[in-house]
């Protein structure tokens, strides 16, 4: 009899795959730093046609209908809790209303550049308050690599500034770090735990809600601009956000939170290079040398894990999720 049973349970497939390939999360991390690099490209070229508010409506408008679309087709998995729906509303309209707005606001009155030096210490409030609250550790290299990219991002700035600045633009900046740092903090504390999938849809659809207070001026700024401004936009909402986070939350959910966003250290350098690619803009020898000092940075933070990760992929082959 025993063996009569051990035989049916080894023929049956396993319904379930116990873990994801190692290598699986920082693929998706990286991937989603070249999709966030990539919005920095076509916001600095579409900026010109829409006000903050709009571009955020339409942004978060696209990307919410896609995954609806795709929600179609995949049976969403909402969380139990009231608290937790709580949080996964507050954390939606933050992150894909609050933050998008503030930031696209804070980079009409001050450089672009400066702006993004100042939203990229982000990575590093995370990485502290991770180690001290979450109990993740603040382990010498990744602290040393964050400080050398954020040395990057300020030859980057420097070779970059076109002298626009303002105070009012500098605490917007200011207020989109530290709600991009929030939000990755709410999100793995409160929500890694759900469907990371689900959480994205739900939480983008409710940040497009949010900011419906901008649609007759989008209905205004979408009749005027060209239509390659619209696409922009558009692309924005499909691949930076739908597609880009929810690689995020797919890495978010295994990785540790301030080694993850530790790679985020990684989107000026890439910013620079796609600049270059797609827009003919050569860099400056200053800001070439602070990209290659962003990825060091990045490197020295988290090259060691990934290396482990793939190697241990390769030796432990597992099921895809």
């Amino acid at each position: 009899m025993k063996s009569s049973e051990d035989s049916l349970r080894t023929s049956m497939p396993n319904p379930e795959p116990k873990t994801a390939p190692r290598g699986l999360p920082w693929i998706a991390a990286l991937l989603t730093m070249t999709f966030w690099a990539s919005s920095f490209v076509v916001i600095r070229d579409a900026g010109e046609a829409f006000s903050p508010g709009p571009m955020a409506l339409l942004r978060g408008a696209s990307a919410a209908l896609v995954l609806s679309v795709w929600m179609l087709f995949r049976r969403p998995r909402f969380p139990s809790g009231k608290v937790t729906w709580l949080i996964m509303i507050l954390w939606g309209v933050a992150w894909f209303a609050v933050y998008v707005v503030v930031l696209n606001a804070a980079e009409k009155s001050i450089d672009a550049g400066t702006a993004a030096m100042i939203v990229n210490i982000a990575p590093l409030i995370i990485a502290v308050f991770a180690g001290l609250v979450l109990g993740e550790g603040l382990p010498k290299r990744l602290i040393i690599g964050i400080i050398v990219s954020l040395l990057g991002i300020g030859m980057i700035t420097a070779a970059t500034f076109t002298g626009f600045f303002t105070v009012g633009g500098l605490v917007l900046s200011l207020v989109a770090a530290l709600l991009y740092a929030s939000c990755v903090l709410l999100q793995k504390h409160f929500l890694s735990r759900e469907d990371s999938v689900t959480v994205t849809w739900a939480g983008i659809f409710v940040g497009a809600l949010a900011s419906l207070v901008f649609a007759p001026a989008l209905v205004t700024e979408v009749a005027a601009a060209p239509l390659n401004m619209t696409l922009q936009v558009v692309y924005l909402g499909v691949v930076p956000t739908a597609i880009a986070f929810n690689l995020w939350g797919y890495a978010l959910k295994h990785l540790p939170a301030g080694l993850l966003s530790s790679s985020s250290l990684v989107v000026p350098a890439i910013v620079v290079l796609l600049a270059w690619i797609v827009l003919g803009e050569v860099p400056p020898p200053l800001a070439a040398a602070g990209g290659v000092l962003c990825l060091a940075g990045a490197a020295t933070a988290i090259g060691p894990q990934i290396a482990g990760a793939l190697r241990r992929s390769r030796s432990q082959p597992s099921a895809l999720p």
